[in-house]
């Protein structure tokens, strides 16, 4: 059959996919959501800006993570709610909106990656090497640690979806109740090979290279803690490792949160549920990784008094 080029700058939104007794009760579950991400993650975010003590290069590194959920989630949940109430034939979109939406959810997908990548290296450093930890990890370091973070998302991103923007379109439905990279260039009748070859390319490297940089402080942070008689050293690093860990983890309340989204998933036909029970369990992580810390810390201070008082 033969291909025809449309280039349409208007398309449709499958959105989310629900029966009429669901439709209620997944609007509701979606709006709650949303308004929890966005208070948990606002209330992190000014916690750490208002707090004096908080204002070192783990916590400020942190703060990226709360400040990518509020952008993503901005982004894409109102959107989804309103396309929810609409009929399929009214969830309508303009091309240049699809792909500024689809290029901020890559974007912060990938920023995650490199930001826990550069959290690792600062606990590397803070255990493995804490007497030069301060003349390391100073504001300008993080500034460019940071920026650094950010800048490689930007590039990587911006040429994933260059490679898609490319294409010729002859088709207007987005199978997703989202933008996203994917369903863009299946909107293209011509060949996408480029597209997947550098698509699976970025997508492996940033894995390997996150997981690879977390594994490598991790490892060296258990040799120092096994060759190490210092206790206190010990201590120090099992208590800020955990509290990464459960972040790269997530927190044992996704399974909470799936149970949560069970009504949903059960009548919606879409990756969304998944996708939001994930972001709610990263929520959920940031704020008991936030009181981990800060009962470290705590705790480590009052230790400390209890000695000099003594």
């Amino acid at each position: 059959m033969e291909n025809y080029t449309y280039n349409s700058y208007i398309l449709q939104l499958e959105g989310l996919n629900t029966s009429k007794d669901s439709l209620y009760p997944a609007f509701l579950f979606l709006f709650f959501s949303y308004l929890f991400i966005m208070i948990i993650n606002v209330g992190i975010t000014i916690l750490i800006f208002m707090n004096k003590n908080l204002h070192q290069p783990m916590y400020l590194l942190f703060c990226n993570l709360p400040l990518n959920d509020i952008l993503v989630n901005s982004i894409v949940l109102p959107r989804l709610l309103i396309d929810l109430m609409r009929p399929p034939s009214e969830r309508l979109i303009s091309y240049y909106q699809c792909v500024v939406q689809a290029y901020i959810a890559s974007l912060i997908g990938t920023t995650s990656h490199t930001v826990l990548m550069i959290m690792a290296y600062d606990r590397y450093v803070a255990i493995c090497n804490p007497f030069h930890y301060v003349s390391i990890m100073t504001n300008k370091m993080m500034i460019k640690l940071t920026v650094c973070a950010w800048g490689v998302a930007f590039v990587l991103v911006g040429i994933l979806l260059g490679l898609t923007t490319r294409l010729n379109r002859c088709r207007t439905l987005i199978t997703n109740p989202y933008c996203d990279n994917a369903s863009l260039f299946k909107l293209s009748c011509e060949s996408v090979v480029i597209n997947n070859i550098y698509g699976i390319t970025f997508t492996v490297a940033v894995y390997v290279g996150s997981i690879g940089a977390i594994v490598l402080s991790y490892t060296s942070i258990a040799v120092v803690c096994l060759t190490s008689k210092n206790k206190s050293l010990n201590s120090k690093a099992l208590k800020t490792c955990i509290s990464i860990y459960i972040l790269e983890h997530y927190h044992p309340a996704v399974s909470q949160c799936h149970l949560l989204a069970g009504f949903v998933r059960r009548s919606v036909t879409s990756v969304a549920a998944g996708d939001l029970t994930d972001t709610l369990a990263s929520t959920f992580a940031k704020t008991h990784l936030l009181e981990i810390v800060l009962s470290a810390k705590l705790s480590w201070r009052w230790k400390n008094n209890q000695r000099f008082h003594r």
